[in-house]
């Protein structure tokens, strides 16, 4: 058992030569440096937000588990908050990502919110999955579809690989809009691309019934769910990361396997953080007009097509 010293914290290190990723020859000590190495990128995106993870203790072909409380042999200098019951972890420092992939946390997960202010989510979310028999080009042309809208709406938006199958797409909004708010946003937009574009998009929650349709989750930003955290490895063969792609990558096109722990500091090198934006308040957005134009009742009968979302931006004095 070795000790290193990190933020001045004693972090130790168990099996340093377990195997997580046995095909691509990734140490656990290789992993612990990988993370060391993000941590500039992962830790502000992470900062004050309750964290879920996914302990693979045999690497990726071994079982693995959920872990929301804080172990109890956890040392005392991980920073954590109580809500609900749970002892969440908060990931805030290298000491503690360290400490993580020692205990071979392979998936980090973390809230929509910051714990200050669990009412208030940090940005929408849409979650684009495909349903099986999809291919990633089609998520890819739904999310530019989106894009598009959002900018003739004066949204601004940015977009991540889930490092699986899907895309998720940001849109950072001002801290006075709760869950309950967000959720009406989230829900009027999922309606609005289901509808206009009804073969290809849905908002069946039943896996069975969605077909080979898109599926546009607008329920999981809530209290207490979770969302892959940008920069998160995934416990895929390929040991892909949650990454953020510039709109116009994925217009020329890209698929989620390209960034993975291998390249990636190489691309963080190239392109910075291009979610760094959404880390300022100057990005945050005050979606009050399509408030105004949902309380209304208009969203029960709006024209799902693109004059009909328009109409209401003019009406409501969106520029």
């Amino acid at each position: 058992m070795n000790s290193i010293t990190i933020d001045g914290y004693p972090v130790r290190i168990t099996n340093p030569e377990k195997m997580l990723w046995p095909n691509l020859e990734i140490r656990k000590i290789d992993y612990i440096t990988k993370l060391l190495e993000l941590a500039p990128y992962i830790l502000p995106h992470a900062r004050d937000r309750l964290l879920t993870t996914i302990r693979f203790p045999d690497g990726i072909g071994g079982k693995s588990f959920y872990q929301k409380n804080i172990p109890v042999y956890a040392p005392n200098w991980v920073e954590r908050y109580e809500w609900r019951g749970v002892q969440y972890i908060l990931l805030n420092n290298q000491a503690t990502l360290a400490w993580l992939a020692n205990q071979a946390v392979l998936e980090f997960h973390t809230a929509f919110n910051l714990y200050q202010t669990e009412d208030y989510p940090t940005a929408l979310v849409f979650d684009l999955d495909p349903s099986e028999g999809q291919i990633f080009d089609e998520v890819v042309d739904i999310a530019l579809k989106v894009h598009e809208t959002l900018h003739s709406l004066q949204i601004k938006s940015w977009v991540k690989t889930s490092g699986a199958t899907g895309l998720q797409i940001y849109i950072p909004i001002e801290k006075k809009y709760t869950y309950e708010t967000a959720r009406k946003l989230n829900e009027f937009f999922a309606q609005y691309f289901s509808q206009k574009f009804p073969d290809i998009v849905t908002i069946e929650r039943i896996v069975n019934k969605r077909g080979k349709k898109l599926y546009f989750d607008y329920l999981q930003m809530w209290h207490g769910k979770t969302i892959t955290m940008v920069y998160s490895p995934r416990a895929t063969i390929e040991a892909t990361i949650s990454m953020p792609v510039e709109w116009k990558e994925l217009e020329k096109g890209i698929t989620p396997k390209q960034f993975h722990l291998l390249n990636v500091i190489d691309r963080l090198k190239k392109k910075g953080d291009l979610f760094s934006p959404l880390l300022s308040e100057s990005a945050k957005q005050n979606l009050d007009p399509i408030i105004q134009f949902l309380s209304k009742g208009k969203n029960e009968t709006f024209s799902a097509d693109k004059k009909g979302l328009q109409g209401s931006r003019q009406e409501r004095g969106i520029r």
